[in-house]
């Protein structure tokens, strides 16, 4: 699996919550980002075996941030992950030989999206006890509502699709103002 940094050397501050400054006010300065703050993109080819790989990779970025994460919210975000590189692999890998994770971590949540390039957006099942299969979303989305978090899925600008999750650090600190929306 290759890890690919962004320009900034895989920093990126949120500044979504900055407000402008009015005409003739000193702007405001956004505060320093803490040490484990950033964003990482990695891509894998759409086989079964960057399932696993993926989910090293996350765990392993988790731990080498020093992310304040509880185990269970680790446990949740390498789920979710599992889940949604499965169904890129499962799903998409004709139209999409290549599938990208990316992790986005902030001071009070960390945000997982997996993305490809087939432009089916998919939706999440009602269980069927009788099927096998086809529960991958609902289970994203009950693990994310569970641990206070939010996903969505939403088209790119190449045609495909990427798949969120964003989970807050712990609960107490999170705010709704600080953990990214959803369009749901």
């Amino acid at each position: 699996m290759q890890t690919i940094e962004r320009e900034d050397g895989g920093r990126e501050m949120d500044v979504s919550g900055s407000v402008p400054p009015v005409k003739g006010e000193e702007p405001e300065v956004a505060a320093a980002p803490l040490a484990y703050e950033g964003v990482w993109r990695f891509t894998a080819p759409a086989v079964e075996e960057s399932v696993p790989q993926a989910r090293r990779a996350v765990r392993d970025l988790l731990g080498r941030q020093e992310v304040p994460a509880d185990r269970d919210l680790v446990y949740s975000l390498l789920l979710i992950v599992s889940e949604l590189v499965t169904n890129s692999v499962r799903h998409a890998a004709l139209l999409s030989p290549e599938v990208a994770v990316e992790v986005a971590i902030g001071r009070e949540w960390v945000r997982v999206a997996v993305e490809d390039n087939h432009p089916y957006r998919p939706k999440a099942l009602e269980a069927d006890f009788g099927q096998t299969g086809g529960r991958g979303l609902l289970l994203v989305r009950e693990v994310t509502l569970e641990a206070g978090g939010v996903c969505d899925v939403e088209h790119t600008s190449t045609g495909g699709k990427v798949i969120w999750a964003a989970l807050p650090l712990t609960t107490a600190l999170a705010s709704p103002a600080a953990t990214p929306t959803s369009a749901v």
